[in-house]
């Protein structure tokens, strides 16, 4: 077994089956600091493998929540190769990596033309920032792509670890299994809404749905996955919805998260959404870890 062959198996054993994605652990106010690093330690007792830091996140956002835990791995999903210079994002790894070995995971993105300043080519781009990272000594089992088409998922394959693809549907995760082959990393992430009222989940999930229609890479995977122009405008259509979030009973939320890894995933990241989306929803992850078993 070569070494990038055992990191990869080493990563994902680490991860488990089960992560929680969340943008409200990225925060880095300072007044939540201390109920961020009791939700981390909670997680990590609740069986989640991993935590996946929403928005623009860092080696420095990972820190204090690595610090309150003690097995957990903890991702950026992700930090964007325009507001990160290669040799920082190397340098943070690096640091991490010496006092907490394999606890910290490097997920690349090249976010989205209308929120990155500067956003151009962002395939080459993307190889330039890698072979940064190879000569800044940040080996490629360290680091995972948010990958959606075939060429970012070509590259997860050889440059890196594996793929983390953000809002996506078991069909798009089985194509990026074929794609990528049995060895890297597949953790797609996926959002559940614990509400089996139809008309208020699927209302829920339509508010939050709305921000990431605003953005050609999303829309364009869709259409890619079949779906029409209807489904992505005025909200998303309830089509849409369906495959993208997961909502009713808990044996139904179960069974939507199961299709993810009978599709090839070998992690999940479940992002809980909620009507309110400043708070840490730390009732709701009990839920969910309940219902995981």
């Amino acid at each position: 077994m070569n070494e990038a062959t055992a990191s990869r198996k080493d990563l994902k054993e680490s991860v488990g089956r089960y992560g929680v994605w969340s943008a409200q652990l990225r925060s880095e106010d300072p007044e939540g600091a201390a109920e961020r690093a009791e939700a981390a330690a909670e997680l990590e007792r609740l069986g989640y493998g991993a935590l996946w830091l929403g928005g623009n996140s860092s080696a420095r956002n990972a820190a204090p929540l690595i610090g309150a835990t003690e097995r957990i791995v903890v991702g950026t999903s992700i930090q964007s190769i325009w507001e990160h210079k290669a040799s920082e994002a190397a340098a943070g790894f690096a640091e991490l990596e010496v006092s907490h070995p394999g606890r910290f995971v490097l997920g690349l993105g090249v976010s989205h033309a209308p929120l990155a300043k500067g956003y151009r080519r962002p395939y080459s781009t993307m190889v330039g920032y890698l072979d940064e990272l190879d000569r800044a000594g940040m080996r490629s089992g360290h680091r995972v792509l948010a990958a959606l088409g075939p060429k970012m998922l070509d590259l997860s394959r050889d440059r890196a670890a594996g793929a983390i693809p953000y809002l996506v549907t078991p069909e798009h995760t089985a194509q990026a299994r074929e794609r990528l082959g049995e060895g890297p990393l597949l953790a797609p992430e996926f959002k559940v809404v614990l509400d089996s009222d139809p008309s208020r989940a699927r209302a829920t999930a339509r508010a939050y749905l709305a921000m990431y229609l605003k953005l050609p890479n999303y829309t364009r995977n869709f259409l890619n996955l079949g779906f029409t122009e209807d489904d992505v405008t005025g909200g998303g259509s309830d089509r849409l919805i369906d495959a993208v979030f997961a909502w009713g009973d808990e044996a139904t939320i179960r069974a939507r998260i199961d299709a993810f890894h009978a599709a090839g995933a070998d992690h999940v990241a479940l992002q809980l959404v909620e009507d309110d989306t400043a708070r840490l929803p730390r009732e709701g992850w009990r839920r969910l870890a309940s219902l995981l078993g």
